[in-house]
C-alpha cells in the first residue's frame, strides 16, 4: 500500500489518515513507528470501505458514541475504527496478518475509556 506522509503544523491531532495521505503535526512523528502504524491501519480500513463510506461510518459511529457518552474523548476512543487501530498499533506486523474488516470484531470488545 503506497501512501505519502505530509506535515501539517496546525493539525488538531498528532496524526490523521486521509487516503492516500498520512498527515502528521510534527516532522519528528515520521520516525514514530506506532503512530505511523496506527494511521496505516486507518488507510487499510478506508480501502476496505472504498474510502468515502469510511468517513460516513466513522462520523456516524462518533455521533452515536457522543450521544451515548456525552464526552468527546470517550466518543472518539470508542469509534470502532479507532478501537482496532489503538488495539493493534504497537504490533508493527499487524497489517500482514489482519483479517478483512477486522474493525467489526471491536463491537464485542469492552469500551476503551
Amino acid at each position: 500500500m503506497s501512501f505519502w506522509i505530509i506535515t501539517v503544523p496546525g493539525l488538531p491531532a498528532n496524526g490523521m489518515a486521509i487516503f492516500p495521505f498520512i498527515l502528521i503535526k510534527n516532522p519528528s512523528s515520521k520516525q514514530d513507528p506506532i503512530l505511523i502504524n496506527h494511521e496505516k491501519i486507518h488507510l487499510r480500513q478506508q480501502l476496505e470501505l472504498l474510502i468515502l463510506p469510511f468517513y460516513f461510518f466513522y462520523f456516524f459511529n462518533y455521533l452515536i458514541n457522543f450521544l451515548r457518552y456525552r464526552n468527546h474523548y470517550q466518543a472518539y476512543f470508542n469509534i470502532l475504527f479507532e478501537r482496532e487501530a489503538f488495539h493493534a498499533d504497537k504490533d508493527l506486523g499487524y497489517l500482514k496478518k489482519r483479517k478483512f474488516m477486522a474493525w467489526i470484531g471491536m463491537i464485542n470488545k469492552p469500551p476503551m475509556v
